[in-house]
């Protein structure tokens, strides 16, 4: 029997990767809820679960630290996104990549609270000095979550933007290839029949 492709490359990358409905049916964790969870449609990569895979692998991914793939297979739920792709998309904040996820996230919430400059850098240094060392750790910490929540939403809605877009010009041109090759079949066709 021929291997099952599908419309994308990537799909078929995921379709070899990620575990199989059957497989998960038998995990005694997702025995309560499998019927919902396997349904058919949270698998299929269409046109509106793959944008919406996306947008929640990447909310869940800068969301939370730990447990974010199962996070994101839960959302996928009441969403009807596509739960593989939205458990892959978690792993751009993986323990490689987090450290730098950190930095970014602390430079967004400086940004995007601008405490610098409502504070003046100096007054800020004072304010570090009195309050010492742990106060200063909990208020970049706090920045730090901020920007991670701000990474969330901004990431979830750009990664749902390009996935659309992506998914739109994937089809569009396998739909010209295919064209294409119709064309060429029904001219050497016509061509046999005159001859």
């Amino acid at each position: 029997m021929p291997e099952k492709r599908s419309k994308t490359a990537l799909a078929d990358w995921l379709r070899k990767r990620m575990p199989e409905r059957e497989e998960l049916a038998r995990n005694k964790y997702l025995a309560p809820i499998a019927h919902r969870f396997l349904s058919p449609e949270l698998w299929r990569f269409t046109r509106r679960s793959v944008p919406r895979g996306v947008a929640l692998g990447l909310f869940c991914a800068f969301i939370i630290p730990i447990g974010q793939i199962f996070l994101a297979a839960f959302m996928a739920l009441p969403a009807r996104a596509n739960v593989p792709l939205a458990a892959a998309v978690t792993f751009v904040t993986n323990p490689f990549t987090f450290p730098a996820w950190v930095v970014a996230a602390n430079r967004v919430g400086e940004m995007m609270l601008n405490i610098e400059q409502v504070m003046g850098s100096h007054a800020g240094e004072q304010l570090a000095h009195d309050r010492g060392a742990l106060a200063v750790f909990f208020e970049m910490a706090g920045v730090t979550a901020f920007g991670f929540v701000v990474l969330a939403v901004v990431g979830a809605a750009l990664g749902y933007l390009l996935a659309g877009f992506a998914w739109r010009f994937i089809v569009a041109r396998k739909r010209a290839r295919r064209l294409a090759v119709m064309e060429q079949r029904l001219d050497e066709r016509l061509g046999n029949s005159e001859a």
